[in-house]
């Protein structure tokens, strides 16, 4: 059987501390059952004072500095497939930002869908898709991403541009279709 929500959440982030990537402390995990099996489990954190969640980049590209936390989030997230850790819920939602003397660091919340594997370059460009990236930060990020894992620039933003692309236009007809489906229901 496989383990709670709260229980992953608790250990994926000691795995990611162990990493040395950010993550709100893990304090406790809390797991109700009934004689039917888990019933509600719940996850305690440390409480994270950020300023912004990483989706302001995407909601107003003349966010300032936009460039620079961009170039610093890829560094992040390098780190993180460097460490072979794969972010299933790497969206916008999901990365708290806080700006520093030294930059911005980057915190990961709602950890629960992680897997730990090899990340090849595929996977890689993959687990940007569900960041709803324009073009524009496409371009910034997968210059400091070829940079870092020593790929071509223009095979790193094909890559990483096609598979955001590809996820982009699969909601897009998914909200179209249920949308279709409500139209029919008033008529």
């Amino acid at each position: 059987m496989r383990p709670s929500k709260a229980k992953r959440s608790f250990e994926y982030a000691s795995r990611l501390i162990d990493c040395e990537i950010s993550t709100p402390f893990p304090i406790a995990y809390i797991e109700e059952t009934s004689v039917f099996g888990l019933k509600n489990s719940y996850y305690v954190s440390e409480h994270i004072d950020y300023d912004f969640e990483f989706r302001a980049l995407i909601h107003n590209p003349k966010y300032p500095k936009r460039e620079e936390i961009l170039k610093q989030f890829a560094r992040f997230t390098f780190k993180l497939h460097e460490n072979n850790i794969n972010f299933l819920d790497h969206s916008p939602g999901n990365t708290l930002v806080v700006k520093t003397e030294q930059g911005y660091k980057f915190y990961l919340i709602d950890l629960n869908r992680m897997r730990f594997e090899n990340m090849t370059f595929d996977k890689r460009m993959h687990n940007f898709r569900r960041l709803w990236l324009s073009k524009t930060m496409i371009k910034v990020i997968a210059e400091k991403y070829s940079e870092l894992y020593k790929k071509p620039y223009q095979e790193t933003h094909d890559l990483m541009l096609k598979h955001s692309m590809a996820f982009q236009h699969k909601i897009n007809r998914k909200k179209l279709r249920r949308s279709g489906r409500k139209m029919q229901f008033k008529s």
